[in-house]
């Protein structure tokens, strides 16, 4: 999930249905809700976040001084301004990086994917798990090779869980990830569903299911 922050709701809401249709999930602030959320959300909150996007706010350093104290996620800045002071300010903040308006939000994503394999130290973008290559750009996973074409929330389903791979993560957990945090028109017993559709579609593949599910400790995917 992204988190948006900035000062003109239309804005937030425009991101929002645009980074939805690449099936990221999103969530919109305002700076002042912002700044008091990100230092009052659950730890688990948090940690569905995969990155922050801030947009229009009066002192972008501000809030990612406060993202710092809580989060590692990539901190990437909109800017309208061609200015070189303002931007090695932002990078003394702890930003990421500094992105030119306008911009398309698929090369948002792979700025944040980017950024994301330099985090981890990984010169590729996929996770090996067995005999399962999943990728974190948007393409099928594949086993043995072959392509394994799912919908997209199972193959979010799928990313998140390998991306998470040496621990256990909660059906909450990846319902925010995938649906983002404050989405009341879905109910979180959705995951449910789409981890049995992935379950039979890789046991198919594989002869094994290699989601392990335990009550009330989570999910965790295995080779």
């Amino acid at each position: 999930m992204i988190i948006v922050v900035d000062e003109r709701d239309l804005v937030t809401e425009g991101y929002n249905s645009l980074f939805n249709k690449e099936g990221v999930a999103t969530a919109g602030f305002s700076p002042g809700e912002f700044g008091e959320w990100v230092t009052t959300a659950p730890e688990e909150d948090l940690q569905s976040v995969s990155a922050f996007l801030l947009g229009q706010c009066a002192a972008p350093e501000k809030p990612t001084l406060k993202i710092r104290g809580r989060s590692s996620a990539p901190v990437l800045v909109l800017s309208e301004k061609n200015s070189l002071e303002d931007t090695l300010r932002l990078f003394e903040s702890g930003v990421d990086d500094v992105v030119r308006k306008p911009v398309h939000v698929r090369e948002i994503l792979a700025r944040i994917n980017a950024i994301t394999r330099r985090m981890q130290k990984q010169e590729t973008s996929f996770t090996e798990i067995g005999p399962m290559r999943i990728f974190t750009d948007g393409r099928d996973p594949e086993i043995d090779g072959e392509p394994l074409p799912l919908p997209r929330r199972e193959r979010r389903i799928l990313e998140y869980l390998a991306s998470n791979a040496s621990r256990r993560v909660t059906k909450t957990q990846i319902f925010n990830a995938i649906y983002g945090i404050f989405d009341d028109e879905v109910e979180e017993n959705v995951v449910e569903s789409h981890i049995s559709k992935l379950r039979k579609k890789l046991r198919q593949k594989l002869g094994f299911d290699p989601i392990d599910s335990k009550r009330y400790l989570g999910y965790r995917l295995v080779g």
